[in-house]
């Protein structure tokens, strides 16, 4: 880094040059490389004036970070070399760096809470009340809409189906629409595609848009609940069953609840008797949904069912450009391909990884590079080496103790089958990212607080017994290798 010394400086400026090298050298040793390489290598000595050190730095983020967590170390040491230095100043650069920095100071929130450098998506126009939608739909997302759905291969189908029923809802043989696949593949995008589709259109047409309700079905358990809790669950069937489009995102999450499994069976009677429209995702087909009863299974299967496959390498790379077009922020073709190979069960966390690149290169007005992914990303990517599933796991555990594989779901709670599954559960929460309620939905529906009993009391067992303790780290070398 360039030092701009005053020249009313002293001492003089090779002096002080020398001075900085040396205190960049202890800050390296005392935070370590890789804190110093992320927060600390962009400093830059501008001026010794003389009892005030100035410091430059290319953001305001990246000013604000060092100034509150080594403003205080950095005027020590600078006391230390030269004892009439009474202050650090910390500034930002001027010129094109502040220009930089400045543009990348709006990061646009996230729904998982975390800020990216994408440009804020576009948003439909506020309309009145009488907008189509419910009051009991959850909101929908401006950012899940057909115009930025990336259509390939193993998404196709499902999204002709989508688009057909956002323009035609109700129409015989797509009613209802059954859309399934794994987790972050694109279900919950399409059914909100289709919300908006439906209620854009209606707009368009002059006339008064259809109602549409979308919720989770874990939020319909519970709306269900505090219905039959406050005594309104008239008023909770009336205000479903006077919708025109009803869209249930997760369904699996209602595997075991036998409740509220009958509730929406008799309002996916009611609403597809009216001539309404129902769409419905869940992560397996209507005939793969052990726990759910037979007579709605059957009724969900008589639709039309649309699967979509895990991504190819040409649907990831096609996302991630799209994705970098949106975000204006130049990446190199070959760190997209980097992702496209590495991350490819999840559009979720394939996206994720690139939202992260994009922040880093505007947070601290550095280029994306291959070197720079690999840095930023090297959590991700040590957790993708190691990447273990829970059907794996289960499988694994299953054939460790002599017991059936469909036993991990089962209802059954013999010892001999209770405890191999502890410790399926325990080991899903610690090879895995799921959580609990994931894991839970995939041990037959279970509730997270099942899950958390197996994790507590697995970890309780390895440390009364030993023996108990070496199998359960047998089984996990055995699936971490």
């Amino acid at each position: 880094m360039e030092n701009a010394v005053g020249p009313s400086s002293s001492p003089a400026q090779a002096q002080v040059a020398e001075v900085w090298a040396r205190i960049r050298g202890r800050l390296r040793e005392e935070v370590g490389e890789a804190e110093y390489r992320s927060w600390l290598r962009q400093m830059t000595l501008a001026a010794l004036q003389g009892d005030e050190v100035v410091v430059l730095l290319p953001t305001r983020f990246l000013r604000d970070w060092v100034r509150g967590h080594y403003g205080d170390r950095l005027q020590a040491l600078w006391q230390t070399e030269i004892p009439a230095v009474r202050r650090v100043e910390f500034r930002v650069m001027a010129g094109a760096a502040a220009q930089k920095e400045a543009e990348a100071e709006a990061p646009q929130p996230q729904p998982n809470g975390h800020a990216t450098g994408l440009a804020e998506p576009i948003r439909p126009k506020a309309e009145p009340r009488n907008d189509g939608r419910s009051d009991w739909s959850a909101p929908l997302d401006p950012r899940f809409t057909f115009d930025t759905f990336v259509v390939g291969k193993p998404n196709e189908f499902a999204h002709a189906c989508a688009r057909r029923v956002a323009e035609r809802p109700a129409t015989p043989g797509f009613n209802p629409l059954f859309l399934y696949g794994g987790v972050g593949l694109g279900k919950t995008h399409l059914m909100h595609a289709i919300a908006w589709a439906i209620r854009e259109r209606g707009a368009q047409d002059g006339r008064a848009p259809l109602t549409v309700a979308y919720m989770s079905a874990e939020k319909f358990m519970y709306r269900f609940i505090a219905a039959i809790r406050s005594g309104s669950t008239i008023e909770f069937k009336e205000s479903l069953r006077s919708v025109d489009v009803l869209l249930i995102d997760d369904l699996q999450f209602l595997i075991g609840k036998d409740n509220t499994q009958e509730e929406f069976f008799h309002t996916f009677n009611a609403l597809v008797d009216d001539g309404k429209q129902i769409i419905v995702s869940s992560d397996k087909p209507p005939s793969d949904l052990a726990g759910i009863e037979d007579r709605l299974r059957t009724r969900l299967g008589q639709g039309m069912v649309a699967d979509l496959h895990a991504t190819t390498y040409e649907l990831r790379i096609s996302i991630l450009q799209a994705k970098v077009q949106q975000a204006g922020v130049p990446v190199p073709a070959k760190v997209l391909e980097f992702l496209a190979h590495k991350i490819t069960s999840n559009v979720r966390e394939l996206e994720g990884a690139l939202n992260r690149l994009i922040a880093h290169a505007n947070l601290f007005g550095r280029p994306v590079t291959m070197e720079s992914a690999q840095e930023v990303l090297r959590d991700l990517l040590r957790v993708l080496d190691r990447r273990v599933t829970v059907e794996e796991i289960q499988k694994r555990v299953a054939e460790h103790y002599n017991i059936r594989f469909s036993d991990m779901s089962s209802p059954r709670r013999a010892r001999n089958v209770a405890r191999p599954r502890q410790v399926a559960m325990y080991l899903a929460k610690q090879l895995t990212t799921r959580s609990l309620p994931e894991i839970g939905r995939r041990f037959g529906g279970r509730d997270h607080t099942t899950v958390m009993h197996a994790v507590s009391r697995v970890a309780e067992l390895m440390q009364q017994d030993t023996a108990f303790a070496e199998d359960v780290e047998l089984l996990r070398r055995m699936l971490e290798t």
